[in-house]
């Protein structure tokens, strides 16, 4: 994954799936400290542990680092880093969740040991195998693994994960054979491999620290495309060995990395779309969205606030008074 020493800033993704006994207490000291150092992102805190991804000025990244380690409960937490221009979130949310990441499953022993990571560079040789008692699972929504997965990896139809305690049931004739799974950053594969675990399938590993570490640590060797990710960015380049372009424009078909939100507010759809159609829709998806009165000012990035703060893309055309309410 491209990075830059000379860029002044960083952004983290990092999780811990471990007991927390009172999220509300973790969730007012992380709140703190991160206002404190200048830090914007999304952490999410449950029972079940940590999930967080945030950014801010190396200095202030290093100081939650060192902060993360001596915390009684979080103290073993892994980080991946890139270094960025500056901040890849516009607001600070630190939020206590039933699950830090939504599976619909929330009876998953987080101090379970799985014992099943696998590291990138034997990732990488697996991948390379092409044996036939192994699988290689992409546990990630349909809007994720369209503009990027692995070469050879099995997808699921599903636009989110919740979906898909659901689709392992299409998986079952699979249960002989050795699954390996991945995700962005590893949390999504820590529920994944548990939840497969008690569901039959006996040998299921994951890729520790997932794309974003295997992008760090292998230059992302044989992953197609490009990594989505849950930050301004969208989408990040992991493949400095062997890079491809998978991702198709909606609209034409053409090849694309580039993905929005519909301009029109009322359908908001994520999706994959070329600059030239883009442009000839004004950021729509189709051109029943394009003739809604409701359409957003489109500004080439298609990243609109949720919530009430969508409505300054709808009432005022000017992108310079919507980015200055963006950064308040």
């Amino acid at each position: 994954m491209e990075t830059s020493p000379t860029h002044p800033y960083e952004v983290l993704l990092y999780y811990n799936f471990t007991p927390v006994p009172d999220p509300e207490a973790v969730r007012l000291e992380m709140e703190a400290f991160c206002q404190a150092n200048g830090l914007l992102g999304r952490i999410l805190i449950g029972k079940e542990g940590l999930n967080g991804t945030v950014s801010g000025l190396k200095k202030d990244t290093a100081s939650y680092m060192a902060w993360i380690g001596a915390h009684p409960i979080f103290n073993d937490t892994e980080f991946k880093i890139d270094a960025v221009p500056g901040h890849t979130f516009l607001k600070l949310h630190v939020r206590v969740k039933e699950e830090i990441v939504h599976l619909g499953v929330s009876d998953l022993d987080p101090s379970s040991e799985l014992e099943n990571y696998v590291e990138p560079e034997e990732f990488r040789e697996v991948l390379r195998s092409n044996r036939e008692d192994v699988i290689i699972l992409d546990a990630r929504s349909n809007y994720e693994h369209r503009v990027g997965k692995f070469r050879g990896a099995v997808t699921l139809d599903i636009d989110n994960f919740r979906e898909l305690p659901e689709k392992l049931e299409e998986l079952d004739h699979l249960k002989d054979k050795k699954i390996y799974t991945y995700c962005t950053g590893g949390i999504k594969c820590e529920k994944v491999s548990r939840l497969m675990k008690e569901k039959g399938f006996d040998e299921v590993y994951q890729l520790h620290g997932g794309i974003i570490r295997y992008g760090h640590e292998v230059g992302g060797e044989d992953f197609e495309g490009s990594c989505y990710v849950f930050d301004q960015r969208v989408v990040v380049p992991v493949n400095t060995v062997n890079p491809t372009v998978i991702g198709q424009c909606r609209v034409c078909g053409s090849e694309t990395e580039t993905m929005i939100n519909c301009a029109n507010p009322d359908c908001n759809d994520h999706f994959l779309i070329c600059g030239n159609c883009a442009e000839r829709l004004e950021g729509c998806c189709s051109e029943g969205c394009l003739e809604s009165p409701r359409r957003r000012t489109f500004d080439g990035r298609g990243y609109y606030l949720r919530g009430v703060n969508s409505k300054l893309y709808v009432d005022n055309p000017d992108p310079n008074y919507i980015r200055e309410q963006e950064v308040q």
